[in-house]
């Protein structure tokens, strides 16, 4: 542990330069009230927790802003402290008390002692306030405390008795110690170490925005790059991969080194994610528009395994401003993957590994369509009869991306399926038990028994509500004759469901899903 640091050296430290904000640090979030706190804390006598610094001698070619103000360069070859954990208590800190910098912005406000108010351990005297708001009878500057002559000026007017609280005041702000740490090395490495281990503790770093000040330049900033993108992905109904940071840096390196790890997302080099980006952006929309357009997957919540974007991202990489034009054969065979990889839960354990393999299939078939692609076995490893439905787990998403691949109509109106609309809203709302759930409930059946995937189907609202508590028998009855089949045939479900008791049923529905899927797979 370092020597603790007083609020007066620590500004100092920050107004030369020492002490610096990295650019993957998050932007200052705090409050007024959460400042008016702070200092409230450090007036009791009230530990504020240890700050955490990184010493080295490599600048970042990327920094923040401290809070509202710019920060002086630092003296020149001379080690810098990066802050990895305290940044809004220092930021806050500093913004109080310095007197020398100019905001860059006005919405600061600077905080106030309530002379007047009583001493309370639990209530703060502290506030911020605008000028208009400010009683110089009763609230004084605390950004004057460390200024001799704004202190004077302010004191001036205060009867002896105030002049000595104030003084108090003072005294104990002077003397408060704040506990620092110093990491020092000049291995990012050990740095995401720290990072990560901060993490654990609750404190909220982002790997992605380490990795994007390794690679930033002037003419390259990979934060900014990746929100770009996110507008391209936004467009093309995607929306959610842009709030996977994880899944963005997996790709990055999936794409650059052929492998996934933590330790190869951290070997990125800045160079690399700068020359290679076009070709990365190419590979993640190219992944996205074929499933979009070949596998029918409207949205990204739908994918049972967002997994599976790496190796996919990884064919469709390119170089070429037009993007990769796949064959046939190279369609056939990437459908083939996807949807074995989804039957067999291929993504659902061993994620590295087996996207380190998949990679390479998908790189291999791209330059040669008779590649000797390795598939994932044919294996079902879904069980529609003992999983029970839930819109946001795996195997529900991957009986839902089952039945969108049969298009299917809804059974009473004969409607078409509005799937855009449907599987962006990915509610359980528009997803109806066959055997309803109320007429199954009448017969004593027990609620894991009526939601399992095997009774699940797409309906409109409309039929729905038609359908309410009638028994099979019934409303299969008022299903158009004439297209019965047809519609029945699209959503998968026996042509003979409403003759055959619920048990009857389940095992000729599990047959129909399970015949559907091996189609898919060949």
């Amino acid at each position: 542990m370092s020597d603790p640091i007083t609020i007066r050296k620590l500004i100092d430290r920050i107004s030369s330069g020492d002490i610096r904000i990295p650019a993957f640090q998050r932007n200052y979030v705090w409050e007024p009230d959460q400042v008016s706190f702070l200092l409230d804390s450090i007036y009791k006598g009230f530990p504020i927790g240890t700050v955490i610094l990184w010493k080295t001698d490599n600048r970042l070619t990327s920094e923040k802003k401290l809070g509202y103000f710019e920060l002086p360069e630092p003296q020149k070859d001379y080690p810098v402290n990066y802050v990895l954990d305290g940044q809004q208590r220092l930021t806050s800190l500093f913004s109080v008390f310095q007197t020398e910098l100019k905001p860059v912005s006005d919405e600061w406000v600077d905080i106030y002692f309530d002379m007047a108010a009583e001493e309370n351990i639990q209530e703060s005297l502290f506030l911020a306030l605008d000028d208009s708001e400010v009683d110089t009878k009763r609230h004084f500057p605390i950004k004057t405390l460390f200024d001799t002559v704004a202190y004077r000026l302010a004191t001036k007017a205060l009867s002896d008795d105030l002049t000595v609280k104030i003084d108090i005041l003072q005294d104990k702000f002077k003397s408060y110690l704040i506990p620092n740490e110093t990491f020092e090395t000049d291995d990012r490495n050990k740095v995401a170490i720290v990072f990560e281990r901060i993490n654990r503790a609750g404190t909220e770093l982002n790997i992605f925005e380490l990795l994007s000040a390794w690679s930033w330049s002037d003419q390259f900033d990979l934060v900014e790059k990746f929100n770009c993108l996110q507008e391209k992905i936004i467009d093309h109904g995607f929306e959610e991969f842009c709030e996977d940071r994880d899944l963005q840096l997996k790709t990055c390196a999936g794409i650059i080194a052929g492998k996934t790890t933590p330790s190869s997302i951290m070997d990125l080099k800045g160079d690399e994610i700068r020359d290679r980006f076009d070709e990365i952006e190419r590979g993640i929309l190219g992944a996205l528009d074929f499933l979009k357009r070949e596998a029918n997957v409207r949205h990204y919540k739908m994918i049972p395994f967002p997994a599976l974007l790496v190796p996919l991202s990884a064919f469709f990489a390119t170089n070429k401003v037009e993007g990769i034009s796949y064959t046939p054969k190279q369609k056939s065979n990437i459908l083939k993957w996807f949807w074995r990889a989804l039957f067999s839960r291929r993504y659902s354990s061993d994620v590295n590994e087996r996207q380190a393999a998949d990679i390479v299939n998908m790189q291999g078939l791209k330059v040669d369509e008779n590649f000797d692609f390795k598939f994932p076995k044919d294996d079902i490893k879904v069980d529609f009869v003992k999983s029970n439905f839930s819109s946001g787990n795996a195997n529900s998403k991957i009986l839902i991306l089952l039945l969108n691949a049969s298009t299917p109509y809804s059974l009473l109106s004969g409607a078409k399926i509005d799937l855009d609309k449907v599987l962006k809203k990915a509610s359980k709302h528009e997803y109806h038990h066959i055997f309803p759930k109320k007429y199954l409930e009448n017969m004593g059946v027990s609620q894991s028994e009526i939601n399992i995937l095997a009774n699940i189907c797409f309906l409109t609202r409309a039929d729905n509500n038609s359908i309410k508590d009638a028994s099979p028998a019934i409303y299969a009855a008022r299903i158009d004759s004439a297209r019965k089949a047809e519609y029945l045939t699209s959503a998968l479900i026996p042509p003979d469901f409403g003759s055959l008791n619920y048990e009857e049923f389940i095992q000729k529905r599990m047959d129909m899903l399970e015949q559907k899927a091996k189609e898919l797979m060949l």
